[in-house]
Protein backbone atom coordinates (compact mmCIF):
# COMPACT_ATOMS: atom_id res chain seq x y z
CA UNK A 1 0.00 0.00 0.00
CA UNK A 2 2.58 2.25 0.68
CA UNK A 3 4.82 1.39 -2.49
CA UNK A 4 1.58 2.30 -4.11
CA UNK A 5 0.75 5.80 -2.81
CA UNK A 6 4.62 6.37 -3.25
CA UNK A 7 3.88 6.03 -7.20
CA UNK A 8 1.05 7.89 -7.30
CA UNK A 9 2.20 10.78 -5.52
CA UNK A 10 5.61 10.64 -7.86
CA UNK A 11 3.31 10.54 -10.64
CA UNK A 12 1.25 13.47 -9.60
CA UNK A 13 4.68 15.40 -9.11
CA UNK A 14 5.85 14.21 -12.59
CA UNK A 15 2.85 14.82 -14.67
CA UNK A 16 1.49 18.02 -13.05
CA UNK A 17 4.58 20.39 -12.02
CA UNK A 18 7.09 19.94 -14.99
CA UNK A 19 9.43 22.63 -12.90
CA UNK A 20 9.80 20.32 -9.59
CA UNK A 21 10.49 17.06 -11.05
CA UNK A 22 13.06 15.07 -9.47
CA UNK A 23 15.46 13.01 -10.77
CA UNK A 24 14.46 9.45 -13.00
CA UNK A 25 17.29 7.99 -10.44
CA UNK A 26 16.06 9.45 -7.57
CA UNK A 27 12.96 8.38 -7.88
CA UNK A 28 13.99 4.57 -9.06
CA UNK A 29 16.58 4.66 -5.80
CA UNK A 30 14.07 5.55 -3.83
CA UNK A 31 11.52 3.32 -5.16
CA UNK A 32 14.37 0.22 -4.69
CA UNK A 33 14.86 1.33 -0.50
CA UNK A 34 11.25 1.36 0.22
CA UNK A 35 10.17 -1.96 -1.37
CA UNK A 36 13.22 -4.90 -1.61
CA UNK A 37 13.92 -5.87 -5.01
CA UNK A 38 12.41 -9.57 -4.43
CA UNK A 39 9.36 -7.54 -3.21
CA UNK A 40 9.23 -5.70 -6.67
CA UNK A 41 9.68 -8.83 -9.14
CA UNK A 42 6.39 -10.30 -7.60
CA UNK A 43 4.36 -7.64 -7.97
CA UNK A 44 2.00 -6.33 -11.24
CA UNK A 45 4.78 -3.50 -13.56
CA UNK A 46 4.14 -0.40 -11.83
CA UNK A 47 1.91 1.60 -13.88
CA UNK A 48 3.97 4.57 -14.08
CA UNK A 49 3.25 7.77 -16.63
CA UNK A 50 4.76 7.98 -20.54
CA UNK A 51 6.85 10.27 -19.55
CA UNK A 52 8.45 8.71 -16.63
CA UNK A 53 9.19 5.60 -18.59
CA UNK A 54 10.69 8.23 -21.33
CA UNK A 55 13.13 9.30 -18.63
CA UNK A 56 14.18 6.10 -17.35
CA UNK A 57 14.86 5.15 -21.36
CA UNK A 58 16.85 8.08 -21.34
CA UNK A 59 18.58 7.66 -18.32
CA UNK A 60 19.49 3.99 -19.49
CA UNK A 61 20.48 4.64 -22.96
CA UNK A 62 22.84 7.00 -21.61
CA UNK A 63 24.56 4.55 -19.01
CA UNK A 64 24.68 2.40 -21.99
CA UNK A 65 26.82 4.89 -23.93
CA UNK A 66 28.61 5.88 -21.17
CA UNK A 67 29.82 2.11 -20.23
CA UNK A 68 27.95 1.81 -17.25
CA UNK A 69 26.29 -1.37 -18.36
CA UNK A 70 25.53 -2.78 -14.51
CA UNK A 71 23.47 0.86 -14.58
CA UNK A 72 21.99 0.40 -17.73
CA UNK A 73 20.96 -2.83 -16.85
CA UNK A 74 19.38 -1.84 -13.98
CA UNK A 75 17.30 0.55 -16.00
CA UNK A 76 16.67 -1.60 -18.88
CA UNK A 77 15.12 -4.09 -16.45
CA UNK A 78 12.62 -1.84 -14.77
CA UNK A 79 11.48 -0.62 -18.00
CA UNK A 80 10.72 -4.10 -19.40
CA UNK A 81 9.02 -4.90 -16.34
CA UNK A 82 6.40 -1.88 -17.21
CA UNK A 83 3.66 -2.91 -19.74
CA UNK A 84 4.15 -0.04 -22.00
CA UNK A 85 7.57 -0.62 -22.83
CA UNK A 86 8.21 -0.12 -26.82
CA UNK A 87 9.76 -2.91 -29.49
CA UNK A 88 12.88 -0.83 -29.24
CA UNK A 89 13.46 -1.26 -25.87
CA UNK A 90 13.06 -4.72 -25.90
CA UNK A 91 15.88 -4.38 -28.89
CA UNK A 92 18.26 -1.99 -26.84
CA UNK A 93 17.94 -3.96 -23.40
CA UNK A 94 17.96 -7.60 -25.23
CA UNK A 95 20.96 -6.85 -27.87
CA UNK A 96 23.95 -4.83 -27.20
CA UNK A 97 26.47 -3.54 -30.09
CA UNK A 98 29.55 -3.04 -28.81
CA UNK A 99 31.58 -3.11 -32.18
CA UNK A 100 35.03 -0.95 -33.00
CA UNK A 101 35.14 0.58 -29.59
CA UNK A 102 38.96 -1.12 -30.09
CA UNK A 103 39.56 -1.88 -26.70
CA UNK A 104 36.93 0.06 -24.73
CA UNK A 105 37.74 0.98 -20.92
CA UNK A 106 35.06 -0.49 -19.01
CA UNK A 107 35.54 -4.58 -19.96
CA UNK A 108 35.25 -5.32 -16.76
CA UNK A 109 32.44 -3.82 -16.14
CA UNK A 110 30.63 -5.02 -19.60
CA UNK A 111 31.72 -8.80 -17.54
CA UNK A 112 29.68 -7.76 -14.32
CA UNK A 113 26.98 -7.17 -16.33
CA UNK A 114 27.21 -10.44 -18.85
CA UNK A 115 27.97 -12.76 -14.87
CA UNK A 116 24.18 -10.74 -13.65
CA UNK A 117 22.41 -10.44 -16.78
CA UNK A 118 18.94 -12.09 -17.03
CA UNK A 119 18.24 -10.35 -20.33
CA UNK A 120 21.06 -10.47 -22.79
CA UNK A 121 20.38 -12.60 -25.83
CA UNK A 122 23.07 -11.10 -28.41
CA UNK A 123 25.84 -9.89 -28.03
CA UNK A 124 28.75 -7.97 -30.76
CA UNK A 125 32.11 -7.69 -29.81
CA UNK A 126 33.90 -7.35 -33.29
CA UNK A 127 37.31 -5.42 -33.64
CA UNK A 128 37.73 -4.71 -29.85
CA UNK A 129 41.25 -5.65 -29.39
CA UNK A 130 40.20 -7.84 -26.77
CA UNK A 131 43.29 -9.91 -26.53
CA UNK A 132 43.85 -13.55 -24.81
CA UNK A 133 43.29 -12.14 -21.62
CA UNK A 134 39.46 -10.42 -22.68
CA UNK A 135 39.14 -13.97 -24.14
CA UNK A 136 39.77 -15.44 -20.95
CA UNK A 137 37.44 -12.86 -18.61
CA UNK A 138 34.69 -13.27 -21.15
CA UNK A 139 35.19 -17.06 -21.13
CA UNK A 140 34.65 -17.38 -17.68
CA UNK A 141 31.65 -14.92 -17.53
CA UNK A 142 30.00 -17.32 -20.21
CA UNK A 143 30.15 -19.95 -17.79
CA UNK A 144 27.48 -18.13 -15.19
CA UNK A 145 25.44 -16.54 -18.37
CA UNK A 146 22.38 -18.30 -18.86
CA UNK A 147 20.58 -15.88 -21.51
CA UNK A 148 22.62 -15.30 -24.15
CA UNK A 149 22.60 -16.81 -27.39
CA UNK A 150 24.81 -14.98 -30.00
CA UNK A 151 28.00 -13.87 -29.30
CA UNK A 152 30.69 -12.37 -32.10
CA UNK A 153 34.41 -11.58 -31.56
CA UNK A 154 35.29 -11.40 -34.80
CA UNK A 155 38.85 -10.02 -35.35
CA UNK A 156 40.03 -9.35 -31.28
CA UNK A 157 43.11 -11.04 -31.55
CA UNK A 158 42.32 -13.75 -29.19
CA UNK A 159 45.07 -15.86 -30.68
CA UNK A 160 45.63 -19.55 -29.44
CA UNK A 161 45.89 -19.16 -25.93
CA UNK A 162 42.62 -17.18 -25.79
CA UNK A 163 40.96 -19.74 -27.51
CA UNK A 164 42.73 -22.71 -26.13
CA UNK A 165 41.48 -21.25 -22.42
CA UNK A 166 38.29 -21.81 -23.11
CA UNK A 167 37.90 -25.70 -23.19
CA UNK A 168 40.00 -26.30 -20.08
CA UNK A 169 37.75 -26.19 -16.69
CA UNK A 170 36.88 -22.53 -17.37
CA UNK A 171 39.81 -21.19 -18.36
CA UNK A 172 38.73 -19.78 -21.93
CA UNK A 173 36.13 -19.82 -25.09
CA UNK A 174 36.40 -23.42 -25.63
CA UNK A 175 35.58 -24.47 -22.13
CA UNK A 176 32.84 -22.09 -21.30
CA UNK A 177 31.22 -23.52 -24.53
CA UNK A 178 31.82 -26.88 -22.78
CA UNK A 179 29.60 -25.73 -20.02
CA UNK A 180 27.14 -22.75 -21.18
CA UNK A 181 23.66 -24.43 -22.55
CA UNK A 182 21.92 -21.31 -24.28
CA UNK A 183 24.70 -20.20 -27.20
CA UNK A 184 23.33 -21.29 -30.47
CA UNK A 185 25.79 -19.16 -32.96
CA UNK A 186 29.33 -18.01 -32.19
CA UNK A 187 31.41 -16.00 -34.62
CA UNK A 188 35.27 -16.27 -34.51
CA UNK A 189 36.68 -14.76 -37.28
CA UNK A 190 39.94 -13.69 -37.49
CA UNK A 191 41.43 -14.63 -34.72
CA UNK A 192 44.61 -16.20 -35.14
CA UNK A 193 43.82 -19.41 -33.43
CA UNK A 194 46.14 -21.32 -34.95
CA UNK A 195 46.26 -25.30 -34.72
CA UNK A 196 46.21 -25.12 -31.23
CA UNK A 197 43.01 -23.18 -30.60
CA UNK A 198 41.24 -25.23 -33.56
CA UNK A 199 41.59 -27.97 -31.09
CA UNK A 200 40.50 -26.40 -28.09
CA UNK A 201 37.20 -25.85 -30.07
CA UNK A 202 36.99 -29.54 -31.54
CA UNK A 203 37.07 -30.20 -27.82
CA UNK A 204 34.36 -28.29 -26.77
CA UNK A 205 32.05 -29.46 -29.67
CA UNK A 206 32.50 -33.12 -28.26
CA UNK A 207 30.49 -31.67 -25.43
CA UNK A 208 28.43 -28.86 -26.54
CA UNK A 209 24.96 -29.42 -27.51
CA UNK A 210 23.54 -26.17 -28.14
CA UNK A 211 25.93 -24.15 -30.94
CA UNK A 212 24.12 -24.46 -34.15
CA UNK A 213 26.38 -21.53 -36.07
CA UNK A 214 30.02 -21.54 -35.89
CA UNK A 215 32.05 -19.33 -38.04
CA UNK A 216 36.03 -19.83 -37.67
CA UNK A 217 37.00 -18.35 -40.74
CA UNK A 218 40.68 -17.22 -41.42
CA UNK A 219 42.19 -18.41 -38.16
CA UNK A 220 45.15 -20.41 -39.78
CA UNK A 221 43.85 -23.73 -38.68
CA UNK A 222 45.99 -25.65 -40.77
CA UNK A 223 45.78 -29.32 -41.74
CA UNK A 224 46.01 -30.63 -37.66
CA UNK A 225 43.53 -27.66 -36.18
CA UNK A 226 41.21 -28.15 -39.28
CA UNK A 227 40.96 -32.00 -39.11
CA UNK A 228 40.58 -32.02 -35.30
CA UNK A 229 37.92 -29.61 -35.52
CA UNK A 230 36.05 -31.24 -38.59
CA UNK A 231 36.48 -34.98 -36.37
CA UNK A 232 34.50 -33.76 -33.70
CA UNK A 233 31.66 -33.01 -36.20
CA UNK A 234 31.39 -37.16 -36.26
CA UNK A 235 29.93 -36.74 -32.94
CA UNK A 236 28.07 -33.23 -32.93
CA UNK A 237 24.73 -33.40 -34.27
CA UNK A 238 23.72 -29.95 -33.31
CA UNK A 239 25.89 -27.63 -35.76
CA UNK A 240 24.17 -26.95 -38.85
CA UNK A 241 26.16 -24.14 -40.16
CA UNK A 242 30.20 -23.99 -40.51
CA UNK A 243 32.11 -21.51 -41.76
CA UNK A 244 35.73 -22.55 -42.23
CA UNK A 245 36.93 -20.73 -45.11
CA UNK A 246 40.38 -19.66 -45.53
CA UNK A 247 42.22 -21.56 -42.93
CA UNK A 248 45.10 -23.31 -44.83
CA UNK A 249 43.68 -26.89 -45.20
CA UNK A 250 45.06 -27.48 -48.75
CA UNK A 251 45.92 -31.37 -48.94
CA UNK A 252 43.63 -32.43 -46.31
CA UNK A 253 42.24 -35.49 -47.38
CA UNK A 254 41.59 -36.69 -44.22
CA UNK A 255 39.36 -33.66 -43.49
CA UNK A 256 37.26 -34.03 -46.16
CA UNK A 257 36.92 -37.62 -44.77
CA UNK A 258 35.78 -36.74 -41.78
CA UNK A 259 33.09 -34.17 -43.38
CA UNK A 260 31.65 -37.45 -44.97
CA UNK A 261 30.93 -38.92 -41.67
CA UNK A 262 28.83 -35.81 -40.66
CA UNK A 263 25.01 -36.06 -41.09
CA UNK A 264 23.81 -33.23 -39.33
CA UNK A 265 25.20 -29.93 -41.32
CA UNK A 266 22.93 -27.98 -43.51
CA UNK A 267 25.66 -25.09 -44.50
CA UNK A 268 29.29 -25.34 -45.24
CA UNK A 269 31.89 -22.90 -46.69
CA UNK A 270 35.45 -24.09 -47.54
CA UNK A 271 36.14 -20.95 -49.82
CA UNK A 272 39.54 -20.58 -50.55
CA UNK A 273 41.33 -23.70 -48.47
CA UNK A 274 43.43 -24.86 -51.38
CA UNK A 275 41.52 -27.74 -51.99
CA UNK A 276 42.84 -28.51 -55.36
CA UNK A 277 44.96 -32.10 -56.31
CA UNK A 278 42.56 -34.57 -57.93
CA UNK A 279 42.08 -36.77 -54.93
CA UNK A 280 40.80 -33.99 -52.95
CA UNK A 281 38.19 -33.38 -55.73
CA UNK A 282 37.01 -36.94 -55.71
CA UNK A 283 36.19 -36.08 -51.87
CA UNK A 284 34.54 -33.08 -51.95
CA UNK A 285 32.47 -35.07 -54.22
CA UNK A 286 31.11 -37.74 -51.61
CA UNK A 287 30.68 -34.95 -49.52
CA UNK A 288 27.95 -34.28 -51.38
CA UNK A 289 26.66 -37.81 -51.42
CA UNK A 290 26.94 -38.40 -48.09
CA UNK A 291 26.17 -35.26 -45.64
CA UNK A 292 22.33 -36.31 -46.53
CA UNK A 293 21.24 -32.41 -44.67
CA UNK A 294 23.19 -30.30 -46.57
CA UNK A 295 21.27 -27.37 -48.17
CA UNK A 296 24.55 -24.69 -48.82
CA UNK A 297 28.38 -25.26 -50.26
CA UNK A 298 30.66 -22.83 -51.01
CA UNK A 299 33.56 -23.87 -53.06
CA UNK A 300 34.71 -20.53 -54.07
CA UNK A 301 38.52 -20.05 -54.62
CA UNK A 302 39.34 -23.74 -54.21
CA UNK A 303 41.65 -24.45 -57.94
CA UNK A 304 39.28 -27.60 -58.44
CA UNK A 305 39.76 -27.48 -62.28
CA UNK A 306 37.81 -29.94 -65.00
CA UNK A 307 38.33 -32.74 -62.71
CA UNK A 308 37.34 -31.20 -60.08
CA UNK A 309 34.14 -29.97 -61.86
CA UNK A 310 33.06 -33.23 -63.40
CA UNK A 311 33.55 -35.15 -60.15
CA UNK A 312 30.84 -32.21 -58.63
CA UNK A 313 28.89 -32.68 -61.50
CA UNK A 314 28.57 -36.95 -60.83
CA UNK A 315 27.62 -36.13 -57.39
CA UNK A 316 24.72 -33.61 -58.50
CA UNK A 317 23.21 -36.20 -60.02
CA UNK A 318 22.70 -38.39 -57.08
CA UNK A 319 22.41 -35.24 -54.24
CA UNK A 320 18.92 -34.76 -53.70
CA UNK A 321 18.74 -31.52 -50.69
CA UNK A 322 21.89 -29.25 -52.31
CA UNK A 323 19.92 -26.18 -53.23
CA UNK A 324 23.14 -23.35 -53.23
CA UNK A 325 26.16 -24.30 -54.79
CA UNK A 326 29.01 -21.55 -55.34
CA UNK A 327 31.87 -22.61 -57.77
CA UNK A 328 33.54 -18.90 -58.38
CA UNK A 329 36.87 -18.42 -59.31
CA UNK A 330 37.73 -22.39 -59.74
CA UNK A 331 39.04 -22.43 -63.32
CA UNK A 332 36.47 -25.45 -64.26
CA UNK A 333 36.89 -24.99 -68.08
CA UNK A 334 35.06 -26.03 -70.82
CA UNK A 335 34.88 -30.03 -69.95
CA UNK A 336 33.62 -29.33 -66.38
CA UNK A 337 31.30 -26.48 -67.64
CA UNK A 338 29.61 -29.57 -69.79
CA UNK A 339 30.01 -31.83 -66.97
CA UNK A 340 27.46 -29.51 -65.10
CA UNK A 341 25.67 -28.84 -67.73
CA UNK A 342 24.36 -32.23 -68.12
CA UNK A 343 23.63 -32.71 -64.44
CA UNK A 344 21.54 -29.66 -64.39
CA UNK A 345 19.42 -31.43 -66.68
CA UNK A 346 19.18 -34.45 -63.93
CA UNK A 347 18.75 -32.65 -60.98
CA UNK A 348 16.14 -31.07 -59.68
CA UNK A 349 16.75 -29.23 -56.27
CA UNK A 350 19.72 -26.65 -56.91
CA UNK A 351 18.37 -23.53 -57.13
CA UNK A 352 21.31 -21.27 -56.79
CA UNK A 353 24.68 -21.84 -59.03
CA UNK A 354 27.80 -19.58 -59.24
CA UNK A 355 30.21 -20.00 -61.87
CA UNK A 356 31.97 -16.96 -62.10
CA UNK A 357 35.35 -16.61 -63.89
CA UNK A 358 35.61 -20.61 -64.56
CA UNK A 359 36.51 -19.75 -68.59
CA UNK A 360 33.85 -21.76 -69.22
CA UNK A 361 34.26 -20.77 -73.22
CA UNK A 362 31.25 -20.98 -76.23
CA UNK A 363 31.48 -24.76 -75.88
CA UNK A 364 30.34 -24.43 -71.72
CA UNK A 365 27.84 -21.98 -72.35
CA UNK A 366 26.36 -23.77 -75.10
CA UNK A 367 25.82 -26.94 -72.86
CA UNK A 368 24.34 -24.89 -69.83
CA UNK A 369 22.04 -23.54 -72.69
CA UNK A 370 20.97 -26.89 -73.32
CA UNK A 371 20.68 -27.39 -69.79
CA UNK A 372 18.40 -24.75 -69.29
CA UNK A 373 16.03 -26.14 -71.61
CA UNK A 374 15.67 -29.02 -69.85
CA UNK A 375 16.34 -27.61 -65.66
CA UNK A 376 12.94 -26.48 -64.16
CA UNK A 377 14.67 -25.47 -60.56
CA UNK A 378 17.43 -23.32 -61.14
CA UNK A 379 16.17 -19.75 -59.97
CA UNK A 380 19.88 -18.07 -60.32
CA UNK A 381 22.99 -18.46 -62.61
CA UNK A 382 25.99 -16.70 -62.43
CA UNK A 383 28.43 -16.67 -65.81
CA UNK A 384 30.05 -13.37 -65.08
CA UNK A 385 33.27 -13.57 -66.86
CA UNK A 386 33.55 -16.84 -68.48
CA UNK A 387 34.49 -15.75 -72.52
CA UNK A 388 31.13 -17.57 -73.61
CA UNK A 389 31.90 -15.08 -76.77
CA UNK A 390 28.79 -14.74 -79.10
CA UNK A 391 28.16 -18.31 -79.76
CA UNK A 392 27.88 -19.24 -76.03
CA UNK A 393 25.97 -15.94 -75.12
CA UNK A 394 23.37 -16.09 -78.07
CA UNK A 395 22.28 -19.82 -76.94
CA UNK A 396 22.05 -18.52 -73.48
CA UNK A 397 19.76 -15.64 -74.82
CA UNK A 398 17.53 -18.02 -77.16
CA UNK A 399 17.35 -20.24 -73.84
CA UNK A 400 16.15 -17.91 -71.45
CA UNK A 401 13.46 -16.42 -74.10
CA UNK A 402 12.15 -19.90 -74.72
CA UNK A 403 11.79 -19.68 -70.58
CA UNK A 404 9.70 -17.04 -70.77
CA UNK A 405 7.62 -17.73 -73.29
CA UNK A 406 7.10 -20.96 -71.59
CA UNK A 407 6.31 -18.91 -68.57
CA UNK A 408 3.92 -16.92 -70.17
CA UNK A 409 1.76 -19.57 -71.89
CA UNK A 410 1.49 -21.41 -68.78
CA UNK A 411 0.46 -18.38 -67.02
CA UNK A 412 -2.52 -18.19 -69.33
Amino acid sequence: MIFKLHVIIVKQCWDNDPADRPETRLIFNTLKQIIPNETLSQNNPIEASAQFIESLRKEAYEFFEQGKFLKALEFFEEILKNGQHSPEDQVKATAWDLSRNRGFENFSELIMALRKNTMLTSLDLDSNELGPFGGRLLSEALCKNTTLTSLILKENNLGSKGGKLLSERGKALASALCKNTTLTSLNLENNNLGSEGGEALADALYSNSSLNFLNIRSNNLGLRGGYVLVKALCKNTTLKNLDIRDNNLKGGEAIVDALCKNTALTSLDLCENGLGPKEINILLADVLCNIIMLTSLNLEKNKLGSEGGKALADALCKNSTLTSLNLYFNNLGSEGGKALADALCKNSTLTSLNLRYNNLGSEGGKALADALCKNSTLKDLNLDNNNLESEGGKALADALLQELHTDFFESL
